[in-house]
């Protein structure tokens, strides 16, 4: 992915957490570990889940079939209040094994207790970066600046980003106290932002602006940032995206299934903003399957536009990759070259959905599936290879625990 999609013939080298080379096959007196041969199939970089709340898990089919405010404030809302530290571990970890076995091999997780998520993540080797989910309910500008100062250096797979859960959900003061911290860090911000077109209406009625324009005249992008949906826009909006070096986290398969609409893809490419990828939740999704949201990423862009050459999957390929790893600010996960950490998938190309070799790229994005996923290493330990996991605990127990967890919620 560093000069396109292109693929080519060679082989790569890992040294610890970092690879050392990529290219064509070399001799060399290296006497490594390990050796292996995978036949032909095709190694890149992990996906990069760009948004998602890890520990909803235990709202996947609980919460269905619902309008996004309805579903917020009936049903996840008032089943989220119930958790606590303990419980968001456990059920990270069953988000971690499934982002696993769709070639993702770091995620942009938002969600209530940052110290659980992060001691869940460092157990199963899995890479993640947090952001603040403070709202006028939880959390508080001044804690997200102590996880902000905490995380930042903590674990070599770990890293934190200033965020707030969404306009509607939070009150100025809290914004400028955001804006404030933003400024002290020379920060980037993140947030929900325009998902649904209520949501923008409503934020025009109050302050005579989208959420895009009313968040930046606040200072709250002055570094920079992302905005997580972004499917009700303006041309205006995406100008302040551009010069502000925003990046947009489109999320398709969630915003589908609340009737939220489709995000305008085509004109953020057009316009040069960074795009990347997400799943959302287990809750609004509720698969996290990298390979479904990159082929209703194209597909969708393709009925919006009424053009069937929008949204080019090599694009589509590169959001889930670069873009995402640039959106969470990983730049030493961008790319598969030297220096760059070990965080790569195989692909088996010897598979039904992926032959003819026509267009490798193509392929991937268009007749892909998670079935094609045998190896997925982060940080040059291979954590998921051929349906076996590595991650410091038995997948059933993780199960297990999971099950109890929702059963005893459901019951309070």
């Amino acid at each position: 992915m560093a000069d396109g999609t292109e693929p080519i013939w060679g082989e790569i080298w890992i040294e610890n957490d970092k690879i050392t080379y990529v290219g064509a096959e070399k001799p060399t007196e290296i006497h490594w570990d390990v050796e292996r041969n995978v036949c032909g199939n095709l190694i890149l970089p992990g996906f990069k889940n760009a948004h998602t709340h890890s520990a909803m898990t235990f709202l996947r089919s609980y919460a269905d079939d619902l309008p996004l405010h309805d579903w917020l404030n009936t049903q996840v809302f008032p089943m989220e209040a119930k958790l606590n530290e303990d419980l968001i571990y456990h059920l990270s970890k069953l988000a971690i094994l499934e982002y696993l076995t769709s070639g993702i091999t770091a995620n942009f997780d938002m969600y209530l207790t940052p110290d659980s998520i992060v001691q869940a993540s460092i157990d199963c080797g899995f890479r993640t970066v947090l952001t603040g989910a403070v709202n006028d309910f939880s959390q508080s500008a001044a804690l997200i600046g102590e996880w902000y100062q905490k995380y930042n250096g903590y674990h070599p797979l770990i890293s934190f980003e200033l965020g707030f859960h969404a306009e509607y959900t939070t009150s100025r003061d809290i914004l400028e106290d955001l804006a404030a911290l933003a400024a002290l860090y020379r920060a980037p911000v993140y947030t929900h932002n325009s998902e649904t077109a209520s949501e923008v209406q409503s934020c025009v009625e109050k302050t005579g602006m989208t959420p895009t324009q009313y968040l930046d005249s606040l200072h709250l992008f002055d570094y920079g940032g992302g905005g997580y949906h972004c499917v009700h826009i303006t041309p205006e909006d995406i100008e302040i995206f551009k010069q502000r070096g925003i990046s947009v986290i489109t999320n398709p398969a969630s915003n589908l299934k609340l009737a939220s609409g489709i995000a305008p893809i085509q004109a953020l490419l057009d316009a040069g903003v960074n795009l990347a990828i997400g799943t959302d939740g287990p809750a609004s999704n509720n698969c996290l399957d990298m390979f479904r949201e990159m082929f209703l990423t194209t597909a969708l862009a393709k009925v919006r536009e009424n053009d069937a050459s929008a949204v080019d999957a090599n694009a589509v390929l590169r959001m889930a990759t670069v873009g995402g790893a640039k959106a969470m600010r990983l730049t030493d996960c961008e790319t598969l070259t030297p220096g760059s950490q070990a965080d790569l998938i195989v692909l088996d190309l010897n598979q039904p959905n992926m032959q003819p070799l026509n267009n490798i790229s193509k392929n991937i994005v268009y007749s892909g599936s998670k079935q094609n996923v045998v190896l997925t290493m982060v940080a040059g330990k291979i954590l998921y290879e051929n349906g076996q996991f590595d991650v410091g605990e038995d997948p059933a127990s993780i199960y297990a625990k999971a099950n109890e967890i929702t059963a005893q919620l459901k019951a309070q």
